[in-house]
């Protein structure tokens, strides 16, 4: 990576009449953004009970601690993208951290409930137009090729490993300080990179003087953020009830609308001709698919460590951190099979480890190991994950113009939410009817083992998807 950034680096040249930035602290920048986003994906679930305690939160309002701030990512993820595009990437950067960390601030300090779910509904917002800006600003940075390769496997494994980490470090300061910190931490974090990113990052666009698609963006926002509504109802209503039915159907309605109104805008939020490009439409789809599998791994292995094994929520978190560093290993190992097997192949190879992984944890008993148990199936499902998910980001960004960068990025993002939302709605639907309402060891685990082998077969399902759809190689990637 270090030889990477340093040839690329001796390529740079001014950039509005000064001196671009070294290379490093760019990458760095956007894989701590990134990193920020996904940990809070992941990082309030052992503070929940802790939260509901100290501020009388409902069983219901506890759910919404979480589907708050995933709400809001998803649905306002595309309108961050084209954002970045027709203001300024580094300005949305900034306004979406600045966001992200003054509502963290906002939910530590809370002291009634409303008050959290407000902070952490803002807290998505912020991550909605953050997270598209963080791919946008490294890949403009980077020219296509096997450079732009290894720093979107950077971005990969901080990414993947943010959610990772979250178990860990929401045990850490749970148990060490309280449920509070796992929100202002947040804080000097963020104000550390926002300053770092006033001074180094240099502004980027591609608008071209256009104005923003406003009935596209209302209409996708509002699609997007119903749509995932719906879904996280499901949990808590069935899929059968109006209360989740009425919310998906109005979301996949405005979401047609959308389409319908940007084919006839002159200047659109989402071109339709980004669907037509293969490499676009066919690695988002791989995306979304091994996403819906993938995103429910963590909470399963954790429910299985803590309800079933006995461990607390600080060991579950140091349960898996083998499997955390397999997905920074895989992120990075996958550019240098790329140019040597093809994107596309790594992809595969990567989604057909993770299956196996998936498999061996659907072999779980009430009594096992954690060699056996946790940490070896759940190293194989990260090593795969990561090995995967770097050539299906580069793949989803290669072959868009240089104004559409920044929506290319939001529906890489966006792809692997919904998909990651949906597939949690629908494991958790597998688990609990396996289960039948026992909170019996042996029930419980037969449900999580249902979710596991479910997950293995859909990306199963995903490797016959990318073998007949996925470009086979990304142009400009050779060997060396």
């Amino acid at each position: 990576m270090t030889r990477m950034l340093r040839a690329a680096e001796d390529t740079r040249r001014f950039v509005s009449g000064r001196i671009a930035p070294p290379l490093w602290a760019v990458v760095a920048l956007a894989c701590a953004g990134q990193f920020l986003v996904v940990l809070d994906v992941s990082v309030v679930n052992v503070a929940l009970p802790s939260m509901r305690t100290d501020l009388g939160l409902t069983a219901a309002g506890l759910q919404w601690v979480v589907n708050a701030y995933s709400i809001a990512f998803a649905g306002f993820m595309l309108l961050g993208g084209r954002a970045g595009d027709l203001y300024g990437r580094k300005r949305m950067f900034l306004v979406g951290l600045a966001l992200f960390t003054l509502a963290s601030l906002g939910g530590g300090v809370a002291q009634e409930g409303w008050h959290l779910l407000v902070a952490r509904a803002v807290q998505g917002l912020g991550a909605a137009v953050l997270a598209p800006s963080t791919l946008t600003i490294l890949t403009s940075a980077v020219p296509e090729g096997a450079a732009r390769a290894r720093a979107i496997a950077t971005w990969t494994a901080v990414g993947a490993g943010g959610g990772a980490a979250g178990g860990l470090v929401g045990g850490l300061l749970v148990d060490g300080l309280s449920w509070r910190w796992v929100l202002l931490i947040n804080v000097p974090v963020g104000a550390v990179v926002l300053t770092a990113a006033a001074r180094w990052l240099v502004e980027s666009r591609a608008g071209d003087g256009r104005r923003l698609d406003l009935p596209g963006a209302l209409l996708v926002t509002a699609g997007l953020a119903t749509l995932a509504y719906g879904i996280v109802q499901t949990e808590a209503e069935g899929w059968a009830a109006a209360e989740t039915l009425v919310p998906l159907c109005a979301g996949l309605a405005l979401i047609t609308l959308f389409l319908v109104v940007e084919s006839r805008t002159k200047a659109p939020l989402m071109p339709l001709k980004l669907l037509r490009l293969r490499s676009v439409s066919s690695a988002n789809a791989a995306n979304f698919v091994c996403g819906s599998a993938m995103f429910c791994m963590w909470l399963f292995m954790s429910l299985y460590a803590q309800n079933v094994l006995g461990y607390s929520p600080l060991e579950a978190g140091l349960a898996v951190v083998p499997s955390s560093l397999a997905v920074v290993l895989g992120s990075k190992a996958a550019p240098r099979f790329m140019p040597v097997i093809g994107a596309r192949n790594v992809a595969v190879l990567g989604t057909l480890v993770a299956a196996v992984g998936f498999g061996w944890q659907s072999t779980m008993t009430a009594d096992g190991s954690y060699v056996t148990a946790i940490m070896l199936p759940g190293i194989l499902m990260m090593a795969g994950a990561g090995l995967s998910a770097t050539p299906l980001a580069a793949l989803a960004t290669s072959g868009a113009a240089p104004e559409d960068a920044g929506l290319v990025s939001g529906l890489v993002n966006t792809s692997r939410v919904m998909g990651g939302s949906l597939g949690l709605a629908i494991m958790s639907t597998i688990a609990a009817a396996r289960t039948a309402g026992s909170s019996s060891a042996e029930a419980l685990t037969a449900g999580y083992a249902l979710a596991f082998r479910t997950g293995g077969f859909v990306l199963l399902g995903g490797t016959v998807l990318m073998l007949v759809w996925l470009p086979r190689k990304i142009s400009g990637i050779s060997r060396g």
